[in-house]
């Protein structure tokens, strides 16, 4: 008996298409890393430059009054930090003086306690507080400063008191500028706003600092200091007081800069 051929007119199984494998995702481009920074030089020691008597007798004054009159408003300032993100209030930060000696800064924290991150400060930084943020943009965490000005580690109007950290890799044509007493304001001080929006998005915003808003500074502090009477000082300070005053009305205002 013949055996029957399965295989005609068996139609052939349909081809199928075996599954794809997923491919795994392309990981994210890492961003910019920035070049190492050199590390600081250490200062060498300078000569003071002399403060007038004139000024110093006004630092005095000044600084004494104002630390009466705005006690209540450090009072307030210091309530709304805790109740914001806790203690401490104050914040103490070493920075450059006069002669390039080192003395303890004093300031209202505006940060979050434990932040780590460049040495300046953009305009928007996430490190500052939601409270520290108001305090920048009206300056008030400033105030304590007055305490510095009084005890002499400051003045009224100067350059800008510098970190240790910064100072050391300043480029050496400004470094001038760290035999003076530095100020509560100046003419930098001025700026604050618009130097720190300048910080914002840089990759690097220590190297922008150091080598394009720096040399531009100690131009600034040159020209003040060259002519730094009590009457320029007094006149300086009424314009800090007009700036801060009308940072609440500037929509394009962000907390100021600096360390």
């Amino acid at each position: 008996m013949r055996t029957a051929d399965r295989s005609r007119g068996t139609p052939a199984p349909p081809y199928r298409t075996p599954p794809r494998t997923p491919s795994p995702p392309r990981p994210a481009p890492n961003p910019p890393v920035a070049a190492p920074h050199p590390p600081p030089a250490p200062l060498p020691p300078m000569t003071p430059a002399p403060l007038a008597p004139a000024r110093r007798a006004l630092d005095v004054t000044l600084s004494a009054v104002l630390l009466l009159l705005l006690a209540p408003l450090l009072a307030l300032v210091a309530l709304l930090v805790l109740c914001g993100s806790g203690p401490p209030v104050l914040f103490r930060q070493r920075r450059i003086g006069e002669g390039a000696r080192e003395f303890t800064l004093y300031k209202v924290r505006t940060m979050r306690t434990g932040s780590t991150g460049p040495g300046v400060t953009g305009g928007h930084d996430g490190r500052v507080t939601p409270v520290g943020r108001l305090l920048r943009r009206l300056s008030l965490d400033e105030l304590p400063q007055l305490w510095n000005v009084l005890r002499g580690d400051m003045t009224l109007a100067g350059p800008r008191p510098e970190v240790p950290g910064l100072a050391g890799r300043y480029p050496p044509a400004c470094r001038w500028v760290f035999a003076h007493r530095p100020g509560l304001t100046g003419p930098c001080q001025l700026r604050s706003r618009a130097y720190a929006a300048d910080l914002d998005g840089r990759a690097d915003p220590e190297r922008h600092y150091l080598t394009v808003q720096v040399p531009e500074r100690t131009g600034l502090d040159a020209v003040f200091l060259h002519g730094a009477t009590v009457r320029e000082v007094l006149r300086l300070t009424g314009r800090t007081v007009l700036y801060v005053l009308a940072s609440p009305f500037d929509r394009g205002a962000c907390e100021g800069g600096g360390a």
